[in-house]
C-alpha cells in the first residue's frame, strides 16, 4: 500500500429473500413443500415397516413343513440276503441294514447310540465302526468298543402277503429293554 494506509475489507452482508427476488411467501412455500416431502417419506416409512411387521405376524400361521423319506418299505425277498452277510443296499436311502444270520433275519438301524453318528460295515473285520468317536458295534447290534452306551436298535421286520420282507422303521426294538426277544424283532425263515 503506496500512500500507508490499511483498507480492511468489510465481510459481504447477506441478502435478504426479498433481495434475491424472492418474496417471505416463496420462502414459506418452500418450506410447506420440504415439510410436505418429508412428511411423504415418513408416511412411506411407516407403511412399510408396519406391513413388513404384519406379514411376518402372518408367517406364523403356516408351520414348516418337513418332509422325511418313507418309514416303511419293501426289501426283497428273504431268499435275497445271504446268511452270514450285512447287506448295506438300504443304508443310504433308508438308514437300515439287513443283515440275516441262522436265527433269521434282522434290520439295524444305522444310528449310532453315541451322538447319532452313521457307523461303517466293515466287512474284513465284521464288526460296524463309527467313524466319529469310535463306537464299535458287532453285527448283532452289540456295542463292544468305544463310548455308545448301548446296541443299536432294530426295527420292525415282518413278511408281507405276497413273501417279501417290510420294514417298518415307526417301530423299535431296544435290546436292553429286551425288546428283542419281540417276534416282529426277528423274520424267522
Amino acid at each position: 500500500m503506496p500512500d500507508g494506509k490499511s483498507t480492511v475489507s468489510k465481510p459481504p452482508v447477506p441478502k435478504s429473500p426479498a433481495a434475491l427476488g424472492k418474496t417471505t411467501k416463496d420462502s414459506e412455500d418452500i418450506n410447506r413443500r420440504s415439510f410436505f416431502s418429508w412428511l411423504s417419506f415418513g408416511w412411506i416409512g411407516f407403511v412399510a415397516a408396519t406391513g413388513g411387521f404384519f406379514t411376518m405376524m402372518l408367517r406364523f400361521f403356516f408351520p414348516n413343513v418337513l418332509f422325511e423319506p418313507v418309514q416303511t418299505f419293501l426289501a426283497g425277498y428273504p431268499d435275497d440276503y445271504i446268511i452270514g452277510e450285512v447287506d448295506t443296499k438300504w443304508k443310504d436311502k433308508y438308514g437300515v441294514w439287513i443283515i440275516r444270520n441262522d436265527q433269521g433275519i434282522y434290520a439295524l438301524s444305522t444310528v449310532c447310540t453315541h451322538l447319532g453318528c452313521t457307523p461303517n460295515w466293515l466287512a474284513s473285520a465284521k464288526k460296524f465302526k463309527c467313524p466319529c468317536h469310535g463306537s464299535g458295534f458287532k453285527s448283532t447290534g452289540i456295542n463292544f468298543e468305544g463310548p455308545a452306551p448301548r446296541p443299536l436298535e432294530r426295527y420292525r421286520i415282518v413278511l408281507a402277503d405276497d413273501g417279501q420282507i417290510i420294514v417298518d422303521k415307526t417301530k423299535k426294538f431296544q435290546q436292553e429293554k429286551g425288546q428283542w426277544e419281540d417276534p416282529e424283532a426277528l423274520l424267522k425263515v
